[in-house]
C-alpha cells in the first residue's frame, strides 16, 4: 500500500484570488499599503502567520493581521478558488490504483475541510490534516510527524505532492520523497533546489509519475 500526502493551495486548488484579497484587506486595516496582488503570490503555500510577519516587519502585530485576514477569508474568500484542471481525474486514478490519499496543508484544518467539501473533493481523501488556528502544526514537518503517528502509515511507502519548497523540505525530514507540482506557485527552480525527486507539469500526469517513482524505488530495493 502506498500513501500520498497532497498539499492544498497551489496543488489541488488555485486559491490566489481569495488569499490575496484577504491579505490586502488585513494590511489596509492595519494602516499598511497593500502590495498589488502580483507582488503577493509568494505568500501562497507557507504558513500565513510567518508570511504576515514578514510583510508587517518585526514590530508588526502578525496575530492581529491574521485575525483580520481570517475575518475576510472566512466570510467567503476561502471559496474564491478554482480546482486545477485534471485534479479530480488524477485523484480517481490514484485511488483506483490502491493509493491512500491525505490532504496535508499549512492552512488551518477548519478552512481546509470547508474548501475540500465545497469543491466536492472529500470522497477522495481518507482524512484532511492542517494546522490548528492557534499555530500548532504551522511547521509542516511537525504536521507530517503528527500524521504518521495518527494514521500509522510507513514513511518509506509514502510520497508528498506539493508546489513549494517547504513541502519538499518538510517531507524530506521524514524520508518522504516529494513530487513537485509545477502548476502551482513554486516553479521549477524552487522545487528542484529543495530536492523534489521528480517534477510533474500537470495534474493529469501525476498518477503515471507516482507509478514510475514506485517502480524505480522497488527496483532499487
Amino acid at each position: 500500500m502506498r500513501t500520498l500526502l497532497i498539499d492544498l493551495d497551489g496543488t489541488l486548488v488555485d486559491p490566489a484570488a481569495g488569499i490575496l484579497a484577504a491579505c490586502q484587506y488585513a494590511l489596509e486595516k492595519l494602516g499598511f499599503r497593500a502590495p498589488e496582488a502580483a507582488e503577493l503570490h509568494w505568500i501562497i503555500g507557507p504558513s500565513l502567520r510567518s508570511s504576515l510577519q514578514q510583510l508587517l516587519g518585526p514590530k508588526g502585530d502578525a496575530e492581529e493581521g491574521l485575525r483580520l485576514y481570517r475575518e475576510h477569508y472566512a466570510a467567503g474568500g476561502l471559496f474564491n478558488a478554482t480546482v486545477y484542471e485534471g485534479v479530480e481525474t488524477a485523484l480517481d486514478e490514484l485511488q483506483d490504483g490502491g493509493t491512500t490519499l491525505y490532504v496535508c496543508t499549512a492552512k488551518p484544518t477548519a478552512f481546509a475541510t470547508r474548501i475540500i467539501d465545497h469543491f466536492g473533493l472529500s470522497r477522495h481523501f481518507s482524512s484532511i490534516y492542517g494546522a490548528e488556528l492557534t499555530g500548532r502544526f504551522d511547521n509542516k514537518s511537525e504536521l507530517i510527524a503528527h500524521m504518521i503517528a495518527t494514521e500509522g502509515f510507513e514513511a518509506r511507502h509514502a510520497y508528498m505532492v506539493g508546489d513549494r519548497s517547504h513541502d519538499v523540505i518538510a517531507a524530506a525530514a521524514h524520508g518522504i520523497p516529494t513530487l513537485g507540482a509545477l502548476w502551482g506557485y513554486g516553479g521549477y527552480d524552487e522545487l528542484a533546489s529543495a530536492g523534489a525527486v521528480t517534477i510533474v507539469d500537470r495534474p493529469a500526469s501525476l498518477p503515471a509519475a507516482v507509478a514510475s517513482l514506485c517502480e524505480s524505488q522497488a527496483a532499487k530495493a
